[in-house]
């Protein structure tokens, strides 16, 4: 693609959880290929790469409809392509769908009003989504009424936008939702920001990596642990609601770590722990962890099987005595990196999603 001005929009920008991470990943590269790349953001919480512009957008992190101040970053910087990410304003993806702009879906909360595909009464959901069965994931009939006309609207909006998706789950979802597939586009993440070879291996363990809630997973990372025997103990490196949980049940909690903390637990750690109880719409940490020869033991969740190489590390929703033996089998081992997700190979593709916007 020709160097072309670019103007992201984000909640934040930040360096914390892997949709972040994925957006400085795709601006370092445009800034490496010569493009203009601009983000604007309502909060800043790091520091962008060299030769990014930045904007302070007021309204881009409204979680409910709400005016969105972009009057100034798009007179400094005239880009050609609008990208947003983690925007779920309905007020501001109808601002970028007028101008013709495209969205990195990275979540659930444009189709899924509750939990992210898991139920009330802990199922996977395997429905699109529709009022009637919707609402029996709540107990506040207002409440879900007012989540319910939220997340209508926001799919209304991206009728109007060019979206990429990480993974064929999340297509699958959006366009069982109603989106036209012609304008649903998939581009996996691609690793970045971890050093293979930074700093001396942590001491072995077994490690979970990811936001501390139920829907990632926690309590049953903790049951496999204990069922599995290694004799490792149990790191997790992130914080949430359940982070005193955690510890009381014996996991060494290290809290949000940067990357050049968290790759040395990976290459030291003798595997990954991911039951996402939420239907993952990627979980970037198990393709990092492979990157670095981490093998991780996952249940079958949204998208990880399209980067997970499959065989014991990869088992039903829900088995947490097949997990356990996954740790087991995968203890000591080690993973290759999986074919397909170069840096390269995935920035041509999210370009020729712009490209078919600047036609």
């Amino acid at each position: 693609m020709k160097p072309t001005r670019i103007l992201h929009l984000t909640d934040r920008l930040s360096e914390r959880g892997g949709a972040a991470r994925h957006l400085l990943g795709v601006v370092t590269a445009q800034l490496e290929q010569g493009h203009a790349v601009a983000v604007a953001a309502e909060a800043i919480t790091t520091a962008a790469p060299a030769g990014c512009a930045t904007f302070t957008a007021p309204g881009l992190a409204a979680r409910t409809r709400a005016p969105v101040a972009l009057a100034e970053a798009v007179r400094a910087h005239a880009p050609d392509v609008i990208h947003l990410h983690t925007v779920v304003n309905p007020a501001a993806l109808e601002w970028a769908a007028a101008r013709g702009a495209l969205i990195t879906v990275q979540d659930h909360r444009y189709f899924c009003a509750a939990r992210g595909k898991w139920t009330a009464d802990g199922q996977v959901c395997a429905q699109p989504a529709r009022r009637e069965p919707c609402a029996g994931c709540f107990e506040d009939a207002a409440y879900f009424e007012a989540i319910w006309a939220l997340t209508q609207e926001r799919l209304r909006a991206l009728h109007g936008l060019r979206v990429v998706v990480l993974s064929d789950y999340m297509r699958r979802e959006l366009v069982a939702s109603g989106l036209d597939a012609g304008r649903v586009h998939v581009v996996p993440p691609f690793v970045c920001g971890l050093d293979p070879c930074g700093g001396e291996a942590a001491a072995p363990c077994v490690l979970f990596a990811g936001r501390l809630t139920a829907g990632k997973g926690v309590a049953e990372a903790v049951d496999a642990w204990r069922l599995a025997g290694t004799g490792l103990p149990l790191v997790m490196a992130g914080t949430g609601p359940l982070r005193e949980w955690a510890a009381a049940a014996g996991a060494d909690v290290r809290g949000w770590l940067p990357h050049a903390a968290l790759a040395p637990l990976y290459r030291g750690a003798a595997a990954l722990l991911m039951p996402s109880r939420w239907q993952e719409p990627f979980g970037i940490v198990g393709l990092e962890a492979l990157t670095l020869g981490t093998p991780v033991a996952a249940w079958r969740s949204g998208g990880i099987p399209e980067w997970h190489p499959g065989g014991p590390g990869l088992v039903s929703w829900g088995d947490v005595e097949g997990l356990a033996a996954a740790l087991r089998a995968l203890a000591g081992t080690r993973a290759v990196a999986p074919a397909g997700f170069g840096k390269e190979g995935l920035m041509q593709r999210l370009h020729g999603v712009y490209e078919q916007g600047l036609q």
